[in-house]
């Protein structure tokens, strides 16, 4: 079936289906028609007001005062609130502070580390280690230790240690069965 174009395009336009029953009307478009009356306002009539007791109405004045206690109260709330944000913003500028000036020691750290491997590497760079063992070969007489100059340290705990005396020739510090006497 097709659509009939209404005279206003704001409005759909309405279709029966072979009956005159208004349920099976058929809406086309995308906005629903204006109902034809409007329903009725109720208006309460201000003779329906309950009257107020006087007790209820002091209870409400009281109710919406501010009595010297209350006011005390905020007054300390106030306060209190104000410190409390004070001291907040001052910790907060503590910190960036802080974390302005770790910053700058480790920007300063940075530089002090380059500087020292630059130099390092200089050193490095300067000393030749075949030109020391010629000197200490040629010039100073210094020879080579034979095997028999050499004596080897067995370490027994595998750890560190503080030398307190001579090492002895043996290479041996303590004999395990002087230890079990």
């Amino acid at each position: 079936m097709a659509a009939r174009v209404s005279a206003d395009r704001r409005r759909p336009s309405l279709h029966r289906r072979n009956s005159s029953d208004p349920r099976q009307m058929y809406v086309y478009g995308n906005a629903a028609p204006k109902p034809v009356y409007e329903p009725e306002r109720r208006v309460e009539s201000p003779k329906r007001r309950k009257k107020t007791s006087s007790q209820v109405k002091q209870n409400r004045r009281q109710a919406m005062g501010i009595n010297k206690g209350y006011v005390v109260f905020l007054a300390f709330a106030a306060v209190v609130m104000l410190f409390v944000c004070v001291n907040y913003v001052q910790l907060r500028s503590e910190i960036t502070n802080r974390s302005k000036h770790i910053t700058a020691l480790q920007e300063e750290i940075v530089a002090l580390h380059e500087e020292n491997t630059t130099k390092y590497n200089a050193v490095m760079d300067a000393v030749n280690l075949d030109e020391i063992r010629e000197k200490a070969l040629n010039e100073l007489g210094m020879i080579y230790a034979s095997d028999s100059q050499v004596i080897e340290y067995d370490n027994p705990t595998g750890d560190y240690i503080k030398q307190y005396d001579e090492i002895p020739e043996e290479g041996v510090l303590a004999d395990p069965a002087d230890l079990q006497k």
